[in-house]
């Protein structure tokens, strides 16, 4: 008698989704919208499933940068219709353009999904942005290393343990950051007593300020006494803590 082994069904907890980083700059429209579209799915993946959210967020930069072909700037046209008599509203790629720079790529990439609820959340893990700055360099620094699977939860876990106390989680990483801890006595004078005020944040990211949180440039700037804007950007704060260091 012989038995059938049944296939692997995959679950929501067996997905993890990873972080994208795509720069639009002089690349066709058609091609870099079925690319993110793919990525949105989890067609990329052999985990894929059709009805579960298996695919990845795609952070997309200079998304107004992207080119097309031909005269489409002219030719190629948008309608809209508000549901009365004479409602129908009709505008060029051009017009789009320039009143929403990242609305075209984002209707392009809609089409490309599917038409149910399914696809709504997977347009939701879509982040347009006009130039080469992005808000979500924690969140594509933390995925840096993690595969799919069961696995990437605990990673993750870990990680934001060690984010949080600045210790590692367990005792198998304690001699690691021994040598960071040793590196730090080599200031003298007056510039000691910060130094260890501040081991906690920066022996985190080895001195590499880019490699900080928000939150945590934030926390470091008040140790040191750096006063900051209400709405203050991560590339602001670097260079005031930078500024402040120097002088």
């Amino acid at each position: 008698m012989t038995t059938r082994l049944k296939p692997h069904n995959v679950k929501q907890s067996d997905l993890t989704a990873e972080w994208h980083v795509i720069d639009a700059r002089d690349k066709t429209l058609g091609r870099l919208s079925s690319e993110i579209a793919t990525l949105l799915q989890g067609k990329h993946k052999p985990t894929y499933t059709p009805h579960l959210a298996s695919g990845d967020f795609v952070v997309v930069v200079n998304a107004d940068k992207f080119r097309v072909t031909g005269n489409k700037l002219a030719n190629k046209m948008y309608y809209r219709h508000s549901g009365y008599h004479g409602g129908l509203t009709e505008q060029t790629l051009g017009d789009v353009l320039a009143k929403s720079p990242t609305m075209a790529l984002k209707k392009a990439i809609k089409g490309m999904l599917p038409k149910n609820t399914l696809g709504k959340h997977m347009l939701s893990r879509l982040k347009l942005y006009v130039g080469e700055e992005h808000p979500h360099e924690a969140q594509i620094n933390a995925d840096e290393g993690v595969k799919i699977g069961k696995g990437a939860n605990i990673a993750r876990a870990r990680a934001k343990a060690k984010a949080k106390t600045g210790k590692a989680p367990s005792a198998a990483e304690a001699p690691a950051a021994a040598p960071a801890a040793e590196a730090e006595p080599e200031t003298t004078g007056a510039a000691e007593a910060p130094a260890a005020a501040e081991a906690p944040v920066a022996a985190e990211a080895g001195d590499d300020l880019s490699a900080l949180t928000v939150a945590q440039l934030k926390e470091l700037a008040g140790e040191r006494g750096v006063e900051l804007a209400a709405k203050a950007r991560k590339a602001d704060i670097i260079e005031a803590l930078e500024s402040a260091k120097t002088d």
